[in-house]
């Protein structure tokens, strides 16, 4: 245990940022998930939210990107987001309509689903709270 009597600095979650083949699609698909508008964008990154002191999303070009290969252990998921959703029938068929897949694992479906982004990224809506 320490016994440093400075004051820590303040940190706060700024944003989380995806590798991907195509920052311009994975922001489109999120962007209207989570209704955040693209604030900042070149051709290898783009970036939506972060205004007023909310969190935001990036999301990187990544050459030779390789899809996770959830739930083979192959290339494993990395990392997930887990959403918050009202409905999950309603949900997921409005992101399955966007571009998201659904596969055939799912560990819980009555409790969450596992989709995946249009970069094969695992992301998991649930009504849990």
């Amino acid at each position: 245990m320490s016994t440093d009597t400075t004051s820590a600095p303040a940190f706060r979650y700024v944003a989380v940022t995806l590798d991907c083949p195509d920052p311009a699609e994975l922001a489109r698909f999120y962007g209207d998930m989570f209704g955040l508008p693209v604030t900042y964008s070149t051709d290898d990154f783009v970036f939506l939210g972060g205004d007023n002191g909310t969190a935001g999303l990036g999301f990187n070009r990544l050459s030779g990107y390789r899809r996770p290969t959830w739930p083979d252990p192959a290339r494993e998921k990395q990392a997930h987001i887990e959403v918050g959703v009202d409905d999950l029938d309603t949900a997921e068929a409005h992101l399955l309509a966007r571009g998201a897949v659904k596969p055939d694992a799912q560990p819980q479906p009555e409790r969450w689903r596992v989709l995946l982004d249009p970069a094969g990224h695992p992301f998991c809506i649930t009504t849990l709270t």
